[in-house]
């Protein structure tokens, strides 16, 4: 173990939210506070940098355990977050200069960032720069992403809980797509960029017989002529009753998105990604004139993401370990690494280990899935990846209720920055 270093700790969410991104911070919180020899204070960020850089951040101490604690059950940024995109500190160090500057103020010697690729590459801009600048600190990352396309573990904190709704939704919505005597097409739309691990996640339906009859992924180049002829051979097997599930960023074989195709005006984020949404919708319309049936188009959103009343109970602790483990290994002297979980099933049942990677290899670098799970000519996962996913999904863990609806954490907020 180090030398012990004494400071302020920092943490800050970013990017897109989960059912279990509140769950890392209150592991992070609460081992954090446990620390007082070492960790002076500890702070949680105002929408991620951006609190950071405007000195705008929450003194997490004046809270109340009980509400911490009830952050596990509790969907979405509690802190609030963002999409802010770093620049090349070798281009412009402006913000890195501020960042060092409110460091010092506060003597900040731990900072935490929760998020996903792009967050992992914000947190190893940071650690560098302020390495190089001679601020010993110890950064660390905590994973974060229904996408689950984080590089270096097993799966991320979020992705189970949002591949238990998807799989759970797909089967209450096959059953209710089915019901009537005339044919329909059903077109779901899950999220998913350039990975299609929450698409994938229908295909546990399949297991339950309630699934999709096509699933469409982005590790697979999409035309609209196989689409429609995947549609028709299904239509015709099944008297006219067909479900589809596609991920928002299935793209053509010049690799450029099908939601951009249909929209050349379509926004974009900070980091220059394009705004997904709506593919799910234009397919449906797409089949209504090649079919000539009803059709629905149905886009999760941002349900899939905010689900916790689906989540996943070995989702919430793993995700609750992650950031308790950061603060233990950050304490133990490492720094630049992100927390990963590594598959155990050496006892012949699914067990999460806690593990670390540098930074470096996180950030954005994404992980798809295996091509060899993708079976049926692109439209169908393989059972390799069914004994993957499903040991994720175990388990009930909701927040209490109160009066018959959820009693998510309220927190006070207190202000420690310069508006206090």
């Amino acid at each position: 173990m180090k030398e012990k270093l004494v400071g302020a700790l920092m943490f800050g969410q970013s990017g897109g939210p989960s059912s279990v991104i509140n769950a890392s911070a209150a592991g992070v919180f609460t081992e954090a506070l446990k620390h007082s020899d070492c960790i002076t204070k500890v702070y949680g960020l105002a929408h991620g940098i951006r609190g950071l850089l405007d000195e705008d951040f929450y003194d997490i101490g004046q809270e109340d355990e009980k509400e911490l604690l009830l952050l596990k059950n509790t969907p979405s940024s509690a802190l609030g977050s963002v999409r802010y995109k770093l620049a090349d500190p070798k281009k412009d160090d402006t913000d890195y200069k501020r960042m060092l500057e409110v460091f010092k103020k506060y003597n900040v010697r731990y900072f935490f960032y929760n998020g996903g690729n792009d967050s992992m590459d914000t947190c190893n801009k940071i650690s560098k720069f302020m390495k190089k600048s001679g601020w010993e600190m110890r950064v660390m990352g905590v994973p974060k992403t229904i996408d689950n396309d984080l590089f270096g573990t097993d799966h991320c904190p979020g992705y189970a809980s949002a591949a238990k709704y998807v799989a759970t939704t797909t089967m209450e919505l096959k059953l209710d797509a089915t019901v009537y005597d005339k044919p329909m097409i059903t077109v779901i739309e899950a999220m998913g960029r350039h990975a299609g691990w929450l698409t994938a996640a229908s295909a546990l339906a399949c297991t339950k017989g309630l699934g999709p009859d096509l699933i469409y992924l982005p590790e697979v180049p999409f035309t609209k002529e196989k689409f429609l002829a995947d549609v028709k051979a299904k239509y015709e097997a099944n008297n006219g009753k067909v479900m589809i599930c596609v991920s928002e960023g299935i793209a053509g074989e010049d690799g450029v998105l099908i939601a951009e195709k249909m929209n050349e005006n379509v926004a974009k984020d900070s980091f220059g990604h394009v705004q997904l949404g709506g593919v799910g919708q234009m397919l449906a319309t797409l089949c209504a004139k090649e079919f000539g049936c009803k059709t629905r188009g149905i886009e999760f959103s941002l349900m899939q993401r905010c689900g916790a009343h689906l989540a996943s109970k070995v989702d919430v602790e793993e995700a609750f370990k992650s950031g308790a483990q950061a603060v233990k290994y950050a304490v133990a002297g490492r720094t630049d690494k992100m927390v990963v979980i590594k598959r155990d099933m050496s006892s012949g049942k699914y067990k999460g280990k806690m593990s670390a990677v540098p930074l470096k290899l996180a950030a954005n670098t994404e992980q798809k899935i295996p091509q060899e799970w993708i079976i049926n000519n692109g439209t169908m996962l393989s059972q390799a990846y069914v004994d993957y996913a499903l040991p994720l999904i175990q388990g009930d863990c909701k927040a209490p209720l109160e009066d018959g609806l959820p009693r998510f954490a309220h927190l006070k907020k207190v202000q420690a920055g310069k508006k206090a």
